[in-house]
């Protein structure tokens, strides 16, 4: 049972990680002046697949506990705003609508680990890398909207 609640955790973190295949950096991401802390590139899909195998791992270790209402419900949440960051910031290529929704991205996460704690302590120390990880894509964002004013105060369009 636990490998098929795992199959479907999986299956909800990789339908989020398909927007960074959808809207991935390109030309205008590059432009941008970045922070020195700023990853290579290939850390970016390395770190993602084993943090979603360590929230589907974490998702399905709540789902076979009791009492998981809460702790659910945040894994829910975080998913959907993990999903929404990507094309907020590089399909809209919007700064600071993006560092709204990786604020609220860092809130479910650690509410989520909070909530995952309570009913399976693996399950929420899971959730500590995704929280460090969110914690520095929170910075970047943070500082790339610092960094580049102008282009946060005025998103480019769309089709360029």
């Amino acid at each position: 049972m636990f490998w098929l609640l795992f199959c479907i955790f999986f299956a909800a973190c990789l339908g989020a990680g398909v927007t960074g295949g959808l809207f991935q950096p390109g030309p205008w991401y590059r432009q941008l002046n970045k922070p020195w802390f700023t990853p290579p590139d290939w850390v970016f899909p390395v770190t993602w697949m084993v943090l979603y195998i360590c929230i589907a791992m974490a998702g399905a270790r709540a789902a076979m506990a009791e009492n998981n209402g809460i702790a659910l419900a945040f894994w829910a949440l975080q998913i959907a705003f993990n999903g929404l960051w990507t094309p907020v910031f590089f399909g809209l290529k919007n700064i600071r609508m993006g560092m709204a929704v990786v604020t609220f991205l860092w809130l479910a996460v650690f509410s989520a680990m909070l909530a995952l704690w309570q009913v399976d302590r693996i399950a929420g120390l899971l959730f500590f890398p995704y929280l460090v990880w969110v914690t520095i894509a929170a910075a970047l964002n943070a500082s790339v909207w610092r960094l580049n004013p102008d282009v946060a105060r005025n998103p480019p369009e769309m089709a360029q």
